[in-house]
């Protein structure tokens, strides 16, 4: 990258330091560089002219050619507005300022002729143009491109300190005048021409200032095809080095461990999909390679009883193993689940979170250093210094978007040689987003429910149904069925009109009423101990309806329950809907999942509602709601860094391309995997440039 991409934004044409602070503090642009990758997000055509007879409110952006006459000035003397007529071939219209009314008044002469261009509105009845852009005719400035012009994002800040979507236009012309010479190639020359690329430079203009639109087309594929290859090339290159650098425990057999619990105690068959999850981890396991594998799995799809044959692998072959959940409820689940699972083979299996009592914290971390423990559960009270590993070979980390990177690391480095990892999430990750956030990690997917599950319906009501939606949950607690009922909020909030938990707990007691039924409450800001006393009167069926807040999102596995009522179910994100719905459907009775909402519902929310009640496929929920989000607010990508810094490409859009950039990528990488050729020195030299804003997965995951 030329040191002249470096230059400080405020030192172009047209900038100076007022405008370089707004731009810095609310764009994020400070350099050359971010603003010519500061990229529009739509473009309008500007060959075409209206007449002010062919003007509708309908009409998104309109363009007319005419003069301006008749200024006046109205409204009182703090809130006035200039307005003007402006004459066309068949008529006028007029042309309102709130702003700038001075500088407006002074700039226009009334025997010249301009073209006006904006978005047609209605004021007080008629159609006018609110704040257009104005153009002399006669001294129209060139521009690099025809009929095409890019709007970008700006913000209200901006805007009234009169930076435009025109001005970072403006901005970019000068800026591409400065710089056009010297915007070099930052692709191999071979890949250009094998992929039939434009150049950067060509790519960079017409992106700004499009000639046509084939030329814009190319461009964008240019960029978006280059942002994404280099974060492929880059996982794969970090994926590469880490199996030069680190050679893994080599877990050479199957023992006694493992072969005794799938004889004796596997609860029920093991799924196709769980078989080939289970051989592809012994093949890492094997290999004299750390593993690096992700697993994926949808709540109840049996990734629990995957990770107890791992650990028994483990556990054959010598070596300690730790699983770290997120919070005490889901580590204390995977504790209970496990002890159940293996109380036959008599392994000890210790559990230690933050409210594990002094006098056995001593006694496990001194177990753990002596080997006498070889499977330890927990939260993140496993990171903690003192907690030291005899010979730890086995990492386990579920939910793992819930911890910090420095937390992850951590626990990655409990030993001297790396232990073998396997991240577990039941978050299902769109396909797109998993190459680009774990593309150095090998991915396997649960696709399959357990036998003998059914697949949970899931309906959709109104708050004006709440009777029958009542109804509904008496028949199933006289069937002998358990009920969750989940609030958005805690206490009402002033400004959002959802159902809130104290109001519903009121609610559903009222409803509900004792002695005949009993309710249990649960929320994130009871004490601990109060917390699970709750839950356990409900675990233990003496109550039948638990009112909860997402607390019981992850970690509860109650068979017996198979309602979740999920109220102000639009206030909901798509992700932690089909996480809610996990909570049931852990028996074998049918289960339901019951979405109330208002009838007020965004176009959004109506789509989130209707994917709910069309589908339980985790996966397709996942895209639906990427294309919905956008991977900045995907639960689990604010810890990446590479999500938030895309400046062009879309991952809830642009599958294809990436699809497209993995591929060539893993064909460079394969013909040269340390990128030593001299034809690949310019693929090293950008990787480098890359680095500082890279975060290395293939080490904290």
């Amino acid at each position: 990258m030329s040191d002249l991409f470096q230059q400080e934004i405020k030192f172009l044409t047209g900038v100076g330091p007022k405008r370089a602070e707004l731009l810095n503090t609310e764009l994020n642009i400070s350099t050359y560089y971010d603003l010519i990758t500061y990229f529009p997000y739509k473009y309008i055509d500007r060959s075409k002219f209206y007449t002010s007879r062919q003007i509708g409110s309908d009409l998104s952006y309109i363009q007319l050619k005419g003069k301006i006459r008749g200024f006046r000035l109205e409204g009182n003397r703090g809130r006035k507005k200039l307005i003007a007529e402006f004459y066309d071939s068949e008529g006028s219209i007029s042309l309102i300022w709130f702003h700038g009314v001075k500088w407006i008044k002074d700039s226009i002469d009334e025997n010249k002729e301009y073209v006006v261009f904006g978005k047609p509105s209605i004021y007080q009845r008629q159609i006018h143009l609110i704040h257009p852009e104005i153009d002399e005719l006669s001294k129209k400035e060139a521009k690099l491109s025809s009929g095409l012009q890019a709007l970008y994002s700006t913000t209200e800040k901006l805007k009234t300190n009169y930076i435009s979507s025109k001005t970072i236009l403006k901005l970019q012309s000068n800026l591409l005048q400065k710089i056009s010479e010297r915007i070099y190639e930052t692709l191999p020359a071979y890949l250009v021409k094998k992929l039939n690329l434009i150049s950067r430079k060509e790519a960079l203009i017409n992106i700004h200032f499009p000639e046509n639109p084939e030329l814009l087309k190319k461009a964008t594929f240019r960029l978006k095809f280059e942002e994404l290859f280099y974060i492929q090339l880059n996982l794969l290159k970090l994926k590469t080095t880490r199996e030069i650098k680190f050679k893994g425990y080599v877990f050479s057999k199957v023992g006694d461990n493992l072969n005794n619990f799938y004889h004796q105690c596997l609860p029920f068959s093991l799924t196709e999909a769980q078989k080939r999850v289970i051989r592809e981890i012994r093949t890492d396991l094997g290999s004299g390679k750390q593993m690096n594998r992700l697993l994926q799995g949808d709540v109840g799809s049996g990734k629990t009883l995957v990770a107890l044959m791992s650990i028994l692998i483990a556990l054959d072959n010598g070596y300690q193993t730790c699983l770290m959940a997120p919070t005490e409820i889901l580590a204390k689940q995977h504790f209970k689940t496990l002890s159940k699972f293996t109380e036959k083979l008599n392994i000890p299996i210790n559990l230690l979170t933050g409210s594990t009592k002094k006098a056995n914290r001593k006694i496990i971390h001194e177990d753990l250093q002596s080997g006498q423990t070889s499977i330890i559960i927990g939260t993140h009270a496993l990171i903690e210094e003192t907690v030291i590993f005899k010979n730890l070979g086995l990492v386990i980390i579920d939910e793992q978007h819930r911890f910090g990177v420095s937390q992850r690391s951590k626990l990655w480095k409990k030993n001297v040689h790396p232990p073998h990892v396997l991240v577990m999430t039941a978050t299902p990750i769109p396909r797109t987003l998993a190459m680009t956030l774990y593309g150095d990690l090998d991915i396997s997917v649960i696709d399959e429910l357990p036998p003998g599950r059914k697949p949970i319906k899931t309906l959709h009501f109104f708050d004006s149904q709440r009777n029958r939606v009542f109804g509904f949950i008496r028949k199933q607690i006289a069937a002998g069925q358990q009920i969750f009922i989940v609030y958005p909020l805690i206490k009402e909030s002033e400004k959002m009109d959802y159902k809130d938990l104290e109001d519903g707990y009121v609610s559903i007691s009222r409803a509900f009423p004792s002695p005949e039924y009993a309710v249990s409450v649960v929320h994130g800001k009871m004490k601990p101990e109060e917390k699970e006393a709750s839950m356990q009167h409900f675990v233990a069926g003496r109550t039948q309806i638990m009112v909860a807040t997402t607390v019981i999102e992850v970690g509860v596995d109650i068979p017996k329950a198979s309602v979740m009522v999920i109220e102000s179910a639009e206030r909901f994100g798509l992700s932690q809907l089909h996480q809610l719905r996990g909570r049931v459907g852990r028996g074998s009775e049918q289960s339901y999942c019951l979405l109330m909402s208002s009838f007020k519902l965004s176009s959004e929310a109506k789509r989130r509602l209707e994917t709910m009640v069309r589908t339980n496929d985790g996966f397709e929920i996942a895209e639906v709601d990427l294309k919905l989000r956008g991977p900045g607010d995907i639960e689990g990508t604010q810890q990446s860094g590479i999500a938030f810094n895309l400046k062009i490409a879309n991952l809830g859009q642009d599958g294809q391309i990436l699809q497209y950039a993995r591929n060539i990528a893993e064909q460079i990488s394969e013909k040269d995997p340390g990128l030593s050729h001299p034809e690949n020195r310019i693929l090293v030299a950008q990787l480098q440039a890359l680095k500082d804003s890279s975060i290395n997965w293939s080490v904290i995951s």
